[in-house]
């Protein structure tokens, strides 16, 4: 490999955490080792990066890391990176730091920060950290494996309970504006019903009357129990639990999993993918790259521009909520 003009790599976590960000940590910290480069982690995301947060790492670092949730460099978010003058300083926070390249882990919140460096001269590659798979240039975002895991064995426990008392369970599940982890977890945990905000009109009233119309046609069959898995993008769970048992007069409970989806041990999945990107980040750095975005799309690991990246849409697929709604049947 020819000699890198990439001297000193700094690496950062930003926004939200997702589970196996110490696992992208780990691998950009000794894979730059290996390539002969220095390592300095900003702690505290963009934060750190204004304030000064910087410290070095070495391969021994992050030894025993890849099975811990959350991240050990720390997040937060930053307002004043927002600004041009924030930009600018993080810059020159960089290069007062030594650092030629960075590596970003986060979401597209974080994609834009890594832009705004690219664009005041600093290399940078962005990793997909998030557990709400909501980023339109990959088909794997760090944390949703481990994310959709936690949530469907809470899922299940709380199946068993509403099934030994009939009840109807509505079960929040976390994803901002984006439907994946309801949707994976609705199949995975057979759920009658499946609520996402990719096909959700804003109609609640509607909404709320073809689940009670559900309700009571599955009750009519025979079901002793009703499961609607509901995504954080529609919320109103315990509102529209009240009003479920108020029109069915069937015993209804709300239960919204929250940030314990974000924790944990992460899978196998997120450790291994998450490690390979996070070589691979290094590796564009290594051979001159900038502004780019890893990401895994058809089964292979790759890279984009981050502005194309950004600009690029998600939905989700028709076929998966035709399966979906067949198998709730």
């Amino acid at each position: 490999m020819a000699k890198s003009a990439v001297k000193t790599i700094g690496v950062l976590t930003s926004g939200g955490d997702s589970p196996a960000m110490n696992a992208a940590i780990r691998a950009v910290v000794r894979t730059a080792v290996d390539r002969g480069l220095k390592v300095k982690g900003i702690r505290k995301g963009y934060n750190g990066l204004l304030n000064g947060e910087i410290v070095d790492m070495g391969k021994y670092s992050v030894s025993d890391t890849i099975s811990r949730g959350g991240t050990i460099l720390f997040t937060a978010r930053c307002e004043e990176f927002k600004t041009l003058e924030g930009q600018q300083k993080g810059a020159e926070a960089c290069r007062e730091a030594g650092i030629d390249g960075l590596v970003v882990i986060g979401g597209d919140g974080s994609f834009q920060g890594a832009k705004r460096l690219a664009e005041q001269g600093i290399n940078t590659v962005a990793m997909p950290g998030t557990i709400d798979l909501d980023i339109a240039c990959t088909d794997y975002t760090i944390g949703f494996d481990t994310a959709v895991n936690t949530a469907m064995e809470a899922i299940d426990k709380i199946r068993d309970t509403s099934t030994s008392h009939e009840r109807v369970s509505i079960i929040e599940v976390m994803g901002r504006g984006a439907g994946y982890i309801a949707l994976w977890c609705g199949i995975a945990t057979g759920a009658e019903d499946i609520l996402i905000p990719e096909r959700y009109d804003g109609n609640q009233p509607k909404l709320e009357q073809r689940l009670i119309d559900n309700i009571l046609k599955n009750r009519a069959k025979g079901k002793v129990h009703h499961l609607i898995v509901n995504a954080e993008g529609i919320g109103h769970s315990y509102g529209m639990a009240k009003r479920i048992e108020a029109a069915t007069g069937i015993e209804t409970r709300a239960t919204i999993l929250g940030y314990m989806q974000r924790g944990g041990n992460p899978t196998a999945k997120d450790r291994v993918y998450a490690s390979m990107m996070g070589a691979y980040a290094v590796d564009l750095l290594v051979a001159g790259k900038s502004n780019r975005v890893v990401g895994y799309k058809h089964g292979e690991f790759c890279d984009f521009d981050i502005t194309e990246a950004l600009d690029m849409k998600k939905d989700i697929p028709e076929r998966d909520i035709e399966v979906a709604t067949l198998l709730g049947k």
